[in-house]
């Protein structure tokens, strides 16, 4: 008796372009998604531009996902990419803020950007406020924009506990020591809060950790942590977590936060503006006046109101990942087809 012979289609080869490693919320969403359920309908590899472009004929690629931040020299590997596979460019880098902070010239930014977009069968934005500032300076045609907002898997945040407040006001922050974060923001702003029952816990490294010790000085109630391995456990001894980023197109840190039923304080800037509905304060960025009321204001809160702000927080991001999963599926699949 002779066995029917069972065809399978191989799975659609989907590769994550990103050559730096170390962007921590890119990388976590990345392979989030790439270890996901998703991984039994698609083959998802991660690769640097370098390992795509040299083995391009090779690999054969279905979709290429672009996570670099686009530029000028990324022209010319952008259109080898176009005329090879779908091209998919995933905008985690610009924003109206970042232009705001980091670019002399807007006219020739936006140029560069509509070259760069034009390139790409879809860009996909991480926020809705980086949307609307993709859309005001026309950078792409509209058909060809998508917005899924930048998650990660929740599920060691969700678990957590409730802290009960204390005394103490535990705050908490944490991200890369950089202009981007706005930590001396906040440093500064603690030198304007009095109160010694009020603690900062600031956890992370880079570049301007030597500016950021000097600024907190010797101030008992400020602590380094250093770099954290684990991003839960650290958010477990915070009562509230603060985001003073200068600019932040999505901000996985306060999604994070909010999934562990954290209040927040962030810098009313990009998509951290639409993550806070009635789960903490928005506070002007790069005004340490500013941040430091925002401080005794949340310390004048009863442990009640600071809990509502919590669970309202978490209930906020309890779905998040299944429909970033969906959402991914959906775009994923409407793009092959066409």
């Amino acid at each position: 008796m002779t066995l029917p012979i069972e065809l399978t289609t191989p799975k659609p080869k989907i590769i994550h372009l990103l050559s730096d490693r170390n962007i921590g919320g890119i990388k976590s969403s990345s392979s989030s998604l790439t270890n996901s359920r998703l991984r039994e309908k698609f083959e998802f590899l991660f690769l640097s531009e370098r390992e795509v472009l040299a083995k391009l004929s090779e690999l054969k690629p279905d979709i290429v996902i672009w996570h670099d931040p686009c530029s000028w020299r990324s022209l010319w590997r952008l259109l080898r990419l176009r005329f090879r596979t779908k091209l998919l460019i995933h905008e985690h880098h610009y924003s109206e803020s970042f232009e705001h902070w980091k670019v002399r010239s807007p006219w020739r930014f936006r140029l560069m950007l509509r070259l760069t977009y034009g390139l790409a069968h879809l860009v996909v934005t991480i926020s809705e406020g980086q949307k609307k500032w993709i859309r005001s300076h026309h950078l792409v045609r509209s058909q060809n924009l998508a917005m899924i907002r930048q998650c990660r898997i929740l599920d060691q945040f969700l678990a957590l506990p409730e802290k009960p407040r204390c005394k103490t006001l535990v705050l908490g922050a944490y991200g890369r020591f950089d202009q981007q974060k706005g930590f001396d923001t906040l440093l500064r702003a603690m030198q304007q809060v009095q109160n010694p029952n009020i603690e900062l816990l600031i956890g992370g490294y880079g570049e301007h950790e030597d500016l950021l010790r000097s600024l907190a000085g010797d101030d008992p109630r400020i602590r380094f942590v250093g770099s954290l391995s684990d991003v839960p456990s650290f958010l477990a001894q915070c009562d509230v977590v603060i985001i003073p980023s200068n600019w932040e197109p999505w901000g996985n840190v306060c999604l994070e936060s909010k999934a562990a039923a954290k209040a927040v304080i962030v810098s009313q800037v990009d998509g951290l503006t639409e993550q806070v509905r009635d789960c903490g304060l928005l506070v002007p960025p790069n005004d340490p006046a500013a941040f430091a009321e925002a401080i005794i204001n949340i310390d004048k809160m009863s442990p009640e109101e600071l809990s509502a702000w919590g669970i309202k927080g978490r209930e906020l991001v309890r779905n998040a990942w299944e429909d970033y999963l969906i959402s991914w599926e959906g775009l994923l699949c409407q793009l092959l087809a066409n």
